[in-house]
């Protein structure tokens, strides 16, 4: 077994992160220090991380979704002991085993992540080959025109290339009378919009790619929240929140990902863990009416 793959087979982290750990000569193999590409026995090798031999997980792959609220960093470590931002390991320490962030959210963000020990998963939804959507509910400032709206679906110039069509539609306006239009959205002359929340799906995962495109294209961006990953959605929870995926959202997950998955026999509920360790209410599982209204759109257009 290559050796990036055996470190996330442990639950350490992704293999493209096993790689990098290997680069920099943390893993050692045997007492020597571990070389990308190599091979290692998982029965007869000996493999340090920090110290610490690593082992195959013999027990379930763990999947759960967070709710990553504004100013905290997508990080399961702090750079220095000096660093007091919180992070996301500050809010899972009721979980079991050790469990990574797939991909980030920046500071400035919320919404949704994907934490998990598998690592294979992690890969593929990460890697551009596999096409795993992403959708955000961006709140701009003013109106937004038909222009603009264009330039955002056929892809937009950046300073790191141009960007692929991304799939953008208005749902709702809010005028300086405090009215919101979410149906047919007709503006009256008079009426100024004050800011307009748009749904953006896009395939790709550069940093910070949405702001940059919002700003390309003249638009302040006042509030972004993520709220689906492929077809696994946000739902009702709350900043700061978790929960484990439920079965049918695992299906769902290693199919996007070409990978097997079979369900384990029903033992009954589980509970719900939070940031306080206590059951969400049944709710925390249900779509909220802008994640509806978004898989119609995503159906449609399939």
């Amino acid at each position: 077994m290559r050796i990036h793959k055996y470190i996330a087979e442990c639950g350490v982290c992704s293999r493209r992160a096993a790689e990098e750990l290997v680069a920099a000569g943390k893993i050692y193999v045997n007492g020597k220090v571990a070389s990308i590409g190599m091979e290692v026995d998982p029965e007869n090798d000996r493999v340090l991380y920090s110290g610490k031999r690593l082992y195959i997980k013999s027990c379930d792959k763990q999947y759960f979704i967070f709710y990553k609220p504004r100013g905290v960093i997508t990080s399961m470590k702090r750079e220095s002991e000096d660093e007091t931002r919180p992070i996301v390991a500050d809010f899972i320490k009721k979980i079991k085993g050790r469990v990574y962030p797939v991909g980030r959210l920046d500071r400035d963000s919320e919404g949704i992540l994907i934490l998990t020990d598998d690592g294979e998963a992690a890969l593929r939804m990460t890697h551009p080959r596999y096409h795993i959507n992403k959708t955000y509910r961006v709140t701009v400032r003013g109106n937004v025109s038909e222009s603009q709206l264009a330039k955002l679906r056929d892809g937009v110039e950046l300073d790191d290339g141009p960007t692929k069509p991304a799939i953008v539609s208005i749902q709702s306006q809010t005028s300086e009378k405090g009215e919101n239009e979410e149906n047919d959205l007709y503006v009256g002359e008079n009426i100024r919009i004050v800011k307009t929340a748009l749904h953006i799906t896009i395939s790709e995962g550069r940093n910070r790619q949405i702001r940059r495109m919002c700003e390309a294209v003249g638009l302040e961006v006042m509030l972004l929240k993520r709220i689906a990953v492929g077809e696994i959605l946000l739902g009702r929870l709350k900043p700061g929140e978790y929960r484990p995926m439920t079965e049918a959202e695992k299906a769902k997950l290693m199919k996007s990902l070409s990978l097997p998955y079979v369900a384990p026999e029903k033992k009954g509920k589980a509970a719900v863990e939070t940031k306080h360790g206590k059951p969400v209410h049944p709710h925390g599982r249900e779509k909220s009416v802008n994640e509806r209204r978004f898989l119609k759109q995503i159906k449609k257009i399939k």
